[in-house]
C-alpha cells in the first residue's frame, strides 16, 4: 500500500472537478436530446443525443474509480471507526437533506399541473422519499462500507498476491485493458440474469457494474507500478479507445438487425461495446491526467471542496430554470447556452454564499 503514502494525487483532484462539471453539462443538455427527462423541450436534437450517449459510458464509472482510490487513501490515514463516522456525516446526512429539500422541487416541476402550489405538493413529494439524481451518493455509502473489508483483504497475504497478478499484467502494453473481459462478463451476466431498470442500489445490473470500477480504484491506487503503467501506456490505451469508439458507433449506427439477431444478442453486443468504451476511456483519461495534471493550484482545492454541494444542487437548479427556458421561442443552441450560464451561476452562488460561509450548512452538505 506504498502508493497511498505519497504526496497528493493532483490528477484525481482535476478529474473529480472536471467529471462533476461534465455531469452538470450532461443534465443541461438533457431537455433537448429527445429522452424522457424531467422537463423536455418541444424540439430535440438527434445529433446531441448521439454525442451524449457516448460520453455517458465513462463519466460516472471514472468517478466511482476515483472514489475507490479515495477510500484507500483515507483508510490509510484514519481508523475504521473514524472512516465510518466520516461517511455518515459527509454522505448520509447530505443524502437525507437532499431527499427532503433538494429533490422535491424537481418532482414538483415535473408534475406541476397536478398541484396548486409547491407548498401544497411538498408533503406528498417528500413522502416519496426519492433520491433522484442523488442515487450516486446512495451507491457511495454502500461502496464505502464495503471498502472496509476489501481494504482489509488487500492488506492480507492473499490480497497482496492478487494485486501482484494485476501488477504483472500492467507490465504488458495492453495488460490492464484485458481486465475489460471481467467487466463484460459482469455486465452481461447481471443484465441478462437480473434485468432491471433505474439506478436503485438493488438493481445489480447497475450497482455491480459501477462497483467493478470502485474496486479497480482500490487496487490500482495501492500499487505504484500499476499506477505508473497508466501514464506509460496512455498512447496504447488511446488507440484502444479509438478502436472501441469505432466499434461503438459502428454498432450504434448499424442498420436494423432484428431479422438476423435476437433481442438478447443485440442487447449483449450493445453492452459489450459500451464496456469497451468505458474501460478504455478510463485507462486513457487517467493516463493522460497523470502525465499532464501534476499540480493542484489553490483554486482547484477550493473547487474540490465545493464541487460536492454543487453536485447536490445542480440538477434541481437546472430543472427549475429549464422549465422556463424551454418555453422561449429561440433556437435549441441558445436555450442550452442560456440554461448553462444561468444554472451554473445560480448553483455556484448557492455554494459560495450559502453553503461555504455557514457551519450548519457545511455540515448538512458534507463539507469539512
Amino acid at each position: 500500500m506504498e502508493h497511498t503514502k505519497t504526496t497528493r494525487l493532483s490528477e484525481l483532484d482535476w478529474l473529480r472537478v472536471i467529471l462533476i462539471l461534465a455531469v452538470f453539462f450532461h443534465h443541461v443538455c438533457m431537455p433537448f436530446n429527445g429522452d424522457d427527462w424531467h422537463i423536455m423541450n418541444n424540439d430535440s436534437s438527434k445529433v446531441l443525443d448521439d454525442i451524449m450517449v457516448y460520453f455517458e459510458q465513462f463519466r460516472l464509472p471514472i468517478l466511482f474509480f476515483i472514489s475507490g482510490a479515495g477510500s484507500v487513501i483515507l483508510l490509510a490515514k484514519i481508523t475504521v471507526k473514524k472512516f465510518v463516522l466520516n461517511k455518515i456525516t459527509r454522505l448520509l446526512i447530505p443524502l437525507l437533506v437532499g431527499i427532503l429539500f433538494i429533490v422535491p422541487p424537481q418532482s414538483y416541476i415535473e408534475n406541476i399541473n397536478d398541484f396548486q402550489s409547491y407548498w401544497q405538493a411538498y408533503p406528498t413529494l417528500t413522502l416519496n422519499f426519492s433520491s433522484n439524481h442523488l442515487w450516486f451518493i446512495e451507491y457511495l455509502i454502500v461502496f464505502f462500507l464495503l471498502a472496509i473489508p476489501l481494504n482489509k483483504f488487500f492488506n492480507s497475504e492473499l490480497g497482496a498476491t492478487f494485486i501482484e497478478v494485476i501488477e504483472k499484467l500492467s507490465k504488458r502494453k495492453t495488460g490492464l485493458f484485458s481486465l475489460v473481459i471481467f467487466l463484460i462478463i459482469i455486465k452481461l451476466f447481471f443484465s441478462l440474469m437480473l434485468p432491471s431498470e433505474g439506478n436503485k442500489i438493488e438493481n445489480l445490473s447497475s450497482s455491480v457494474f459501477y462497483f467493478f470500477f470502485f474496486i479497480t480504484g482500490i487496487i490500482f491506487i495501492r500499487n505504484k507500478s500499476i499506477w505508473r503503467a497508466l501514464s506509460k501506456q496512455r498512447f496504447y490505451n488511446l488507440m484502444l479507445l479509438l478502436l472501441s469508439t469505432l466499434l461503438f458507433y459502428g454498432y450504434y449506427y448499424s442498420p436494423d438487425l432484428s431479422k438476423y439477431l435476437s433481442l438478447t444478442i443485440r442487447w449483449s453486443i450493445w453492452w459489450l461495446v459500451c464496456c469497451l468504451v468505458a474501460w478504455s476511456a478510463l485507462l486513457t483519461i487517467l493516463g493522460y491526467a497523470q502525465f499532464y495534471l501534476t499540480k493542484t493550484p489553490k483554486w482547484l482545492r477550493l473547487s474540490n471542496e465545493l464541487i460536492y454541494p454543487f453536485y447536490i444542487f445542480h440538477q434541481t437548479v437546472i430543472v427549475v430554470i429549464g422549465y422556463y427556458v424551454i418555453a422561449w421561442q429561440v433556437s435549441i443552441a441558445l436555450k442550452i447556452f442560456s440554461l448553462l450560464v444561468l444554472s451554473f451561476s445560480i448553483t455556484s452562488l448557492l455554494c459560495w454564499f450559502v453553503i461555504k460561509p455557514f457551519k450548519v450548512f457545511r455540515i448538512l452538505f458534507g463539507l469539512k
